[in-house]
């Protein structure tokens, strides 16, 4: 029977090899790597903060922008019927709503980009510590697993007072 350690181990194991499995493929397409090796690819791969916060900006404000071109088309529409008044005045009650609404998920991005990389930085010292403190827990089994045959790990003989004698 495995113990949950080893179980976990696995399973993690194996997410991370399916990680790198997508990250390869994403990696390996060519429009990725052209974009890649751009001015604006190699500054945001410098930039990582800025890359996620973009990211999230750009996730967040597909819906209003979406909207927003939806109300223009609708405004077009109702101004080729002649109201081209009513569609100077929506269009610019729209874009300052647009602009309040971008310049909120701005904030709100740059937000959820601190909290996901404080996320990040916490999850990776635990994961971190956790490993640690198991090749730690191995480290002293196998040290005293057979005083009599000697340290494991250097090979000398190891006296019952903790000397080592060559």
């Amino acid at each position: 029977m495995t113990s949950p350690e080893t179980a976990g181990g696995e399973k993690m194991q194996e997410l991370q090899r399916q990680i790198n499995s997508v990250m390869k493929t994403i990696n390996n397409n060519s429009k990725v790597t052209a974009f890649m090796n751009s001015p604006v690819g190699q500054y945001l791969d410098e930039r990582p903060f800025l890359s996620l916060s973009l990211l999230v900006f750009i996730a967040l404000s597909a819906v209003p922008v979406g909207l927003f071109l939806t109300v223009i088309v609708g405004t077009a529409v109702t101004a080729c019927l002649g109201v081209i008044i009513l569609e100077g005045i929506v269009i610019a009650v729209c874009g300052v709503v647009l602009l309040c609404t971008l310049c909120g998920i701005v904030i709100l991005s740059f937000g959820v980009s601190g909290v996901l990389s404080v996320c990040y930085v916490a999850i990776s010292s635990i994961i971190n510590y956790m490993h640690t403190s198991r090749l730690l827990s191995r480290t002293i089994n196998l040290t005293h697993s057979d005083p009599q045959d000697g340290d494991s790990l250097t090979g000398r003989k190891v006296s019952k007072d903790s000397t080592h004698i060559d």
